[in-house]
């Protein structure tokens, strides 16, 4: 006798997750291998450490990312690299604040040299450094910007943070100041002298 299929019992749920599994990452994978042909456009080109440089044109960054220069003349290969977070005391944030407006800061400076070819050997120099993060302090907006301007004159990333005004500050409040990944020895230069949080 032959069994129709409503005499056969339902596949399990392992049985359909798995099988859900296996598909996506194969759809996953083709797609992939399709982007970087150029199926779905023009490719992106890639740098030597692989990392994917955005296409002319095609970029979600903000106008001033396109500001950070390549930190040239600095040849010490073996100095590690920081981050420094200037952080506006004036304001009042709670620490939990600060601490979601550092993360803010911290994913700002990463993503900017991410998406920058000539800043790729500093990102992997922070990152096999260990990431050094330092928290120091400022009490007004205008510091934040004099020092935003300084690191930017030397070529190292300096991105701040406006706030969304959803909890408990103004909108548009610039709140951190992110200097970095960069050198320590230039990153000092620029917020060397300011008081740890």
């Amino acid at each position: 006798m032959a069994s129709s299929l409503a005499d056969r019992p339902p596949p399990s749920l392992w049985a359909v997750a798995f099988a859900t599994a296996v598909i996506a990452g194969l759809s996953g994978y083709f797609i992939g291998q399709a982007a970087s042909i150029g199926v779905f456009g023009k490719p992106k080109a890639r740098d030597p450490a692989g990392v994917a440089a955005p296409a002319a044109g095609d970029s979600d960054l903000s106008d001033d990312e396109d500001d950070v220069l390549e930190l040239q003349g600095f040849s010490d290969k073996n100095e590690p690299c920081k981050l420094v977070l200037v952080v506006r005391t004036d304001l009042g944030m709670t620490k939990g604040k600060i601490a979601a407006q550092c993360g803010h800061a911290t994913l700002a400076c990463y993503k900017s040299l991410l998406n920058n070819p000539s800043t790729a050997p500093i990102l992997q120099r922070w990152e096999k450094y260990g990431q050094a993060k330092i928290a120091v302090q400022v009490k007004s907006e205008e510091e934040l910007q004099t020092l935003q301007a300084q690191a930017m004159s030397l070529g190292v990333c300096a991105k701040i943070i406006h706030d969304a005004g959803r909890t408990q500050i103004a909108s548009g409040s610039a709140t951190v100041l992110g200097v970095g990944p960069a050198p320590e020895s230039m990153v000092n230069q620029v917020t060397g002298h300011l008081k740890l949080l």
